[in-house]
């Protein structure tokens, strides 16, 4: 007979402990660790408010915790079920269908013909993913493409980009894929697809000990003419198909020969046949992005001081490092005009006189998961865009292997600024604004202001830069 019915939940810790530099076989030893996930020790208990004492004493003792680990909640508890529900047939509660754009140019021209007129920006999910796939696919069966490099971080099930750089090798082309083992709650899937990789007679490594590869890259060298040409795709985000669609993620294709330089001199790196700390023109963590950042900041704090113009924008995930964010308070109390656009966790404290008061920082929760990462300095006019696949938290700049790139062309710059950074600053809708207290408050529009929702500007105006541009000032309001 059943007396009483309580729900509780638990938490248990699922870092893997592994000792790469002891792990004769680090696949196995991954593997082997994941077996043990299940069994890790309780870091959290969660129990509804109605439970009786004696009944919480009882699973305290049998869990092995103390009371600081008991959470007790006044409502429902796993919330993340409730995503089971949106499978349900019912098209009038969901939002409408999007469907990305493609440009009419990858479905007439040759991709590689594409990239060697001029750079090429996507942004994604309101560009299509496609071209990416494409790029490999393409890669795959020309007969002129000599060798194929790419890092795989989050793949997916079913991948068709891991599909291709099978076919590659069994078309007997030099294919090298860095897998990360390590990324979390991807290993299995990532193990799985580093063995079917090996079948193929692709040469799969794992990485520098001590680090992640969370850098997003591929690079292709392709015969032509009398010598051989690189092209080099550079991503924020992952090479998978299911998230390219519904997280925003920057994607760039480029032939720049410094570019593709620094790209094959990294991937000589993480193979361990390199120890380059210069490069051209991509910074790269853990070896200098810090210090290329600080650098930058301390630019605008010198042309603030000049010219009274300092002005930076970052858009990113996290904002956590105690070292850049002494930087950007530095720079707001010289007075430089700050905008951060922070999805997540944000250490820095905001509009705090004489410490933060030139600093904005908002916050874009919508249809899409925001997980591009955007740096933008104003330098006097000579306006410098970098986008990148690292956050600025200690794990991105110390402990794992990052890219920065530089955005160079001057009408994807423009686009950049205008289409997506305007637009977000400018957000009246879903954009939430932090208060020194900590506390998020919407940014409503005042009276008669122009209502502005940038994720759903940019999926009506996507293919439309050329035409239809949101031709405000790029601007940081004074608080």
């Amino acid at each position: 007979e059943i007396l009483e019915a309580y729900r509780f939940r638990i938490t248990r810790d699922t870092d893997l402990e592994i000792q790469e530099d002891e792990a004769d076989d680090l696949l196995q030893v991954i593997e082997e660790n994941i077996k043990q996930r299940k069994f890790g020790s309780v870091v959290r208990l969660e129990v509804e408010k109605q439970m009786p004492d004696y009944m919480l004493d009882t699973l305290i003792e049998n869990l092995e915790i103390t009371r600081d680990d008991v959470h007790i909640i006044d409502g429902n508890l796993g919330l993340s079920d409730i995503m089971l529900l949106y499978d349900l047939p019912l098209p009038h509660l969901k939002e409408k269908p999007f469907h990305p754009f493609t440009s009419e140019q990858f479905e007439e021209e040759n991709i590689f013909s594409l990239i060697q007129k001029k750079d090429i920006f996507l942004y994604h999910p309101y560009d299509s993913f496609n071209p990416v796939v494409e790029f490999i696919k393409q890669a795959s069966k020309d007969p002129d493409v000599l060798a194929i490099k790419q890092t795989l971080y989050r793949v997916g099930l079913n991948s068709p980009i891991v599909k291709y750089l099978i076919e590659a090798a069994e078309r007997k082309k030099q294919v090298a894929v860095l897998v990360e083992l390590k990324a979390r709650f991807d290993e299995e899937n990532n193990i799985f697809w580093a063995r079917e990789l090996e079948k193929a007679g692709v040469h799969v490594v794992y990485g520098l000990v001590g680090l992640k590869t969370h850098a997003k890259m591929t690079l292709v060298v392709r015969k032509e003419g009398e010598g051989v040409k690189r092209y080099v795709h550079l991503s924020t985000g992952n090479y998978n198909t299911a998230t390219a669609k519904v997280y925003t993620d920057v994607g760039f294709f480029t032939k720049d020969e410094n570019i593709c330089s620094d790209i094959s001199e990294i991937f000589n790196y993480l193979t361990g046949y390199s120890e380059q700390k210069v490069y051209r023109k991509i910074s790269v963590a853990p070896i200098n992005k810090r210090e290329k950042f600080l650098k930058l900041i301390e630019r605008e704090i010198n042309n603030q001081k000049a010219f009274n113009n300092g002005k930076l924008i970052f858009k990113l995930n996290s904002l956590v490092d105690p070292i850049l964010i002494a930087a950007l308070y530095e720079a707001s109390k010289h007075g430089v005009k700050i905008h951060l656009i922070v999805r997540g966790v944000c250490c820095l404290v905001p509009q705090v006189p004489s410490l933060s008061g030139n600093i904005r920082v908002t916050s874009i929760v919508g249809r899409f998961l925001e997980h591009s990462r955007i740096y933008y300095f104003y330098n006097n006019g000579a306006e410098e865009i970098y986008c990148s696949s690292a956050d600025i938290m200690q794990r991105n700049l110390d402990r794992r292997v990052e890219t920065t790139f530089p955005i160079e062309d001057e009408e994807i710059k423009l686009y950049i600024k205008e289409n997506i950074l305007n637009t977000i600053i400018n957000d009246n809708q879903k954009a939430r604004v932090l208060l020194p207290t900590g506390k998020y408050v919407f940014n409503y529009p005042v009276y008669n202001e122009e209502i502005i929702n940038h994720q759903e500007w940019m999926m009506q105006n996507i293919g439309k830069s050329s035409k239809k541009i949101l031709r405000k000032e790029l601007k940081i309001e004074e608080q």
